[in-house]
C-alpha cells in the first residue's frame, strides 16, 4: 500500500482513538485533529502514541492547512446537526480545497442506505451529509457496521442477563448484524489506506437472530435464556412516537427514543447488511456472536 498521511478527526473518541492506532500499526502516519481545548494532559498521551497533532477548531482555514498533502480524510466525530452536518461539512469542503483525494465519513452504522426517510433521526443527518459527500469532486467510502457489540448489553439492551432473557421485536428470527469497535477499527484503516476502496463497505463480525442469541447464550452461561417479544413492529413505533413526547430530549445523541429507532431499524430487517465485504483485505480475526456472548457472560 506504501506510505500515507491520513487526518483523522475524532482522535480522542472511543472510536477515533482505535483508529488512529490501527493506522499507525498499519504504516500510516496519522495527523490528528485535535481541538484549542484539549486538554496538555491528552495531548501528550495522544503524542507519546505516534499522533501528529494539530490544532483547530473546524474553521475552513485551518482545516484546509492540516489537510494539504494527506491521502485520505477519515472522520470518526459524533454528534448531531452540528457535528455531522456542520463540522464534519467544514472538514469536507477542507479536503476538496486541499486535493485530499479520498473522504471517509463518520457512519459506522447499520445500512441507512437501505432504511427509510425520516424513521431515525442520527440515520437521517448521516443520509443528509451522504448527499452533500456524493455531490462532493472527491472519493469517499462508507463503513457500515450494524451495530457495536456493545449494543447487546448497552444502549439499547437486547441481551438481558439478569433475567436471562433476549429482548426482541417483530420475529425472533430476523438477523441482525453486530460488530466490535476493535474489528470496525482494522478494518477502516484498511479502508483508509486503500485508494481503490469502493463507495460503501459492508462488515459484520457476526450475525445472528433473537433466537440464535438465546441459544449461544444458554450454552456459554448453562442458564436457559429465552427470547421475551416486546410486540411487533408497529406497536415499537408506538412507543418511539409515545417516548419522544413524554422525553423529547432533543439534544441527546442518544436519547431512549434514539435507541429504539436503531432497533426498529434493526429488528424490521432494513437496516441489515448485505453483501457482505469482511473478505476485502483478507481480515480473518473477527470477532464473532459466540467470542463477543462469552465476554459479557463468562467472567
Amino acid at each position: 500500500m506504501g506510505l500515507n498521511t491520513v487526518v483523522l478527526a475524532g482522535v480522542t473518541g472511543d472510536l477515533g482513538g482505535r483508529i488512529g492506532l490501527q493506522l499507525m500499526q498499519k504504516g500510516g502516519l496519522v495527523r490528528a485533529i485535535i481541538r484549542p481545548t484539549t486538554s496538555n494532559e491528552i495531548r501528550r498521551t495522544l503524542q507519546a502514541q505516534g499522533f501528529e497533532c494539530v490544532e483547530s477548531s473546524y474553521d475552513l482555514a485551518s482545516l484546509t492547512a492540516l489537510c494539504c498533502g494527506a491521502d485520505c480524510v477519515v472522520s470518526a466525530i459524533n454528534g448531531l446537526e452540528d457535528t455531522i452536518i456542520t463540522q464534519q461539512g467544514a472538514l469536507l469542503d477542507a479536503a476538496v480545497a486541499a486535493g485530499v483525494p479520498r473522504f471517509i465519513p463518520s457512519d459506522f452504522s447499520l445500512d441507512y442506505t437501505r432504511t427509510q426517510p425520516g424513521q431515525n433521526r442520527n440515520m437521517d443527518l448521516r443520509r443528509l451529509f451522504r448527499a452533500r459527500l456524493n455531490a462532493a469532486p472527491i472519493q469517499a467510502t462508507s463503513i457500515l457496521n450494524g451495530a457495536f457489540s456493545t449494543v447487546l448489553t448497552q444502549d439499547a439492551p437486547i441481551l438481558l442477563p439478569k433475567w436471562n432473557r433476549v429482548l426482541h421485536w417483530g420475529h425472533k428470527s430476523q438477523m441482525l448484524n453486530f460488530t466490535t469497535k476493535d474489528d470496525v477499527a482494522d478494518f477502516t484503516a484498511d479502508a483508509a489506506l486503500d485508494r481503490n476502496s469502493p463507495r460503501d463497505l459492508r462488515i459484520a463480525g457476526g450475525s445472528a437472530s433473537p433466537q440464535e442469541i438465546a441459544s449461544i447464550a444458554s450454552q456459554l452461561s448453562g442458564k436457559k435464556y429465552r427470547t421475551i417479544r416486546a410486540g411487533s413492529i408497529n406497536t415499537l413505533s408506538w412507543a418511539i412516537s409515545l417516548i419522544k413526547t413524554v422525553a423529547p430530549s432533543p439534544h441527546d445523541i442518544f436519547p431512549a427514543w434514539q435507541g429504539m429507532q436503531y432497533l426498529r431499524d434493526m429488528m424490521s430487517g432494513r437496516g441489515l447488511l448485505t453483501p457482505l465485504d469482511n473478505e476485502r483485505y483478507g481480515k480473518k480475526d473477527w470477532t464473532n456472536i459466540e467470542t463477543m456472548l462469552a465476554t459479557i457472560l463468562i467472567t
